[in-house]
C-alpha cells in the first residue's frame, strides 16, 4: 500500500498534475466514511450529514 502511494506521489511531480490531489484526498475520505458507516455506532450520525 504504501509504495502505491510513492509511486502516485512520483507520477504528479514527475507529470506536474497536482490537480489530482485533491480528488484522491476526497475519494479517500468518501470511502472511509463508506466503511466506517457499514457496522458501528457512529453510522446514524455519518448518515445524518448527507
Amino acid at each position: 500500500m504504501l509504495s502505491l502511494a510513492g509511486e502516485l506521489f512520483a507520477y504528479m511531480n514527475a507529470r506536474k498534475k497536482w490537480w489530482l490531489l485533491p480528488i484522491l484526498l476526497v475519494l479517500m475520505a468518501f470511502g472511509g466514511l463508506i466503511i466506517l458507516a457499514q457496522g458501528s455506532a457512529v453510522a446514524p450520525f455519518i448518515y445524518t450529514v448527507f
